[in-house]
């Protein structure tokens, strides 16, 4: 069975409507504003319209929410269709809220006819001032009673550019005295002088979001508007809309949590700033919890949407640890993924007593859990290149890897011992000699001594040279970082690039191609720095850990 949300309280409310014949079918819509690139945050939002959808054979439109030109832009446009694309959702049509101006603005003008929306002449900050608090009732404008006459007079020379900016705005004419500070007389419309990305210089009014999303909705005959918890608040509001604009369709408004996500930027407003002031490598760094730098770092599209169906749709917000999304990837990839060797700090080892020349080829298979991938042929020659941290001069205690006198396997291989240590002129260790047994060789039954310690490689002669990045959490998030700003919680050691090799096998890797390289996790090629004969591997996340799911 196609993994999909399990029952919720969501699925509940939609199979009573049908039930009822409230509603004959399910249509739901995604409807982001193209000011930026979608996160993870976003993807709960994706899946329930889109998995609500489907589970109730309904249909599902995308809908770009483009009523503020201030912010957009069609960079973000073409981002976020390929980013619903990659993770597997067809939306039913494409539609854009700019394409309802004109019907936005007769309803408006429905509100003035009913004496249910006035022009005003204050200033943003008056109405803000004059709005209340939760326990004051708000100020009524000076301008709430102007006649119909005029407000149709004053709405229309709005609309015909003979006031500037901020000069006027229209407001619904609800409550100031209403117990929700949203049913104070919202702002509907303000004017602003910028060309749309759609509709270019046609309009100077521009409708408030509170105000359009509804009748967007009504309009494309949406049945259940899913959205965040917080707008909950505008739950009213939205109602009221539909209602007092006398719309066909009448819209079933549902929120739930938000998806929070632990150690890491979900505000657009701040991972604007890290991109624009080039702290981060653009809106597809690896470090960042955006559907484009998830995907470059490495995670699939299965192992994301399996993590969202299972943190589920709830009425309670909270933060969900990034260790469960790790968790996720480790179990998608576990039986996806080739095995392969790879060495991020070489350190060479020259085997003495192996014969100069000399290039066997070692079978090993391509994934043990997944027998049918097959066998890859690993060579292995005189000199082989092993990790800096296999190696210690004078060892600690239980350290079993390999130091001088002691002997480890190397993995697929032989045992071998180290017998010299040679240094440069400032005493660093830049190569190491030992002897191998070649009665220990891998896979032919050898029972006699037993080594403690078995290290990985990378042979010095047939290889590829690789630069890897290494990536930590993006935020250090405790009880000492709790009052900082967000740049302040920026940690700083969040990447590491290292040079090292792979196995020569490795020389046609892909862009998106991912292994898992012994001991060190799984790796995804970078499709942006990948070019050139250059090959860079990202860590999507590391081999093991301690985190357990709660079944």
């Amino acid at each position: 069975m196609e993994n999909t949300y399990s029952s919720n309280f969501i699925s509940t409310i939609i199979e009573k409507d049908l039930k009822t014949g409230k509603y004959k079918n399910v249509i739901t819509r995604f409807p982001p504003e193209p000011n930026g690139y979608l996160h993870i945050g976003h993807i709960r939002a994706i899946s329930a319209n889109f998995e609500m959808a489907k589970m109730f054979n309904g249909k599902t439109n995308l809908r770009f929410d483009d009523t503020n030109p201030i912010k957009e832009d069609i960079e973000y446009v073409d981002a976020i269709k390929e980013d619903i694309s990659w993770l597997g959702y067809k939306w039913d049509i494409l539609l854009w809220a700019s394409s309802y101006f004109e019907e936005m603005y007769n309803k408006a003008v429905l509100l003035i006819k009913k004496g249910l929306a006035y022009v005003d002449d204050q200033t943003a900050k008056e109405i803000s001032e004059n709005r209340g608090t939760l326990t004051e009732a708000g100020k009524a404008s000076p301008f709430r009673n102007r006649t119909i006459e005029e407000n149709l007079d004053l709405f229309e020379r709005m609309k015909n550019r003979e006031f500037p900016e901020g000069s006027k705005v229209l407001r619904a004419k609800i409550d100031m005295a209403s117990a929700n500070i949203n049913m104070r007389d919202p702002v509907i419309y303000r004017i602003a002088y910028i060309t749309h990305h759609n509709t270019g210089n046609k309009w100077c009014l521009y409708p408030m979001y509170d105000f359009a999303h509804p009748i967007e909705d009504a309009i494309e005959g949406i049945t259940h508007s899913l959205c965040s918890l917080e707008f909950e608040d505008h739950r009213p509001l939205y109602d009221w809309v539909v209602r007092e604009c006398v719309m066909d369709c009448v819209p079933t408004q549902i929120e739930f949590a938000k998806l929070l996500l632990s150690d890491t930027v979900l505000s657009k407003r701040n991972l604007r700033k890290l991109v624009e002031d080039k702290i981060v490598d653009g809106w597809d760094d690896p470090r960042l919890a955006t559907i484009r730098g998830l995907r470059r770092r490495g995670y699939t599209a299965e192992a994301i949407k399996k993590f969202v169906f299972e943190t589920g749709l709830s009425k309670s917000n909270g933060i969900v640890d990034y260790q469960q999304l790790e968790y996720y990837i480790r179990e998608d990839l576990k039986m996806k993924a080739p095995r392969s060797m790879a060495v991020l700090k070489p350190l060479k080892v020259v085997i003495t007593n192996y014969p100069v020349g000399q290039v066997e080829w070692l079978d090993e298979e391509i994934n043990k859990e997944v027998p049918e991938m097959g066998c890859r042929k690993i060579p292995f020659s005189r000199e082989v290149y092993i990790e800096q941290d296999d190696f210690m001069e004078v060892p600690i205690p239980k350290y079993h890897r390999l130091f001088p006198g002691n002997e480890v396997r190397l993995a697929h291989a032989y045992f071998i011992k180290c017998t010299e240590v040679i240094k440069d002129e400032t005493g660093k260790i830049i190569e190491v000699h030992a002897t191998y047994d070649p009665d220990t060789k891998s896979g032919t039954g050898f029972t006699g001594r037993k080594v403690k310690g078995t290290i990985h490689w990378v042979d010095a002669l047939h290889n590829v040279s690789c630069e890897f990045h290494l990536f930590d959490h993006l935020t250090i998030e405790n009880e000492e970082t709790k009052e900082l700003s967000f740049i302040e919680k920026l940690n700083p050691n969040s990447k590491e690039i290292l040079t090292g090799y792979l196995e020569e096998n490795m020389k046609d890797v892909k862009p998106f191609d991912k292994y898992q390289f012994t001991r060190h996790g799984y790796f995804s090629v970078d499709p942006k720095y990948t070019k050139n004969n250059k090959i860079v591997f990202n860590r999507i996340v590391s081999l093991k850990s301690s985190f357990k799911i709660n079944k």
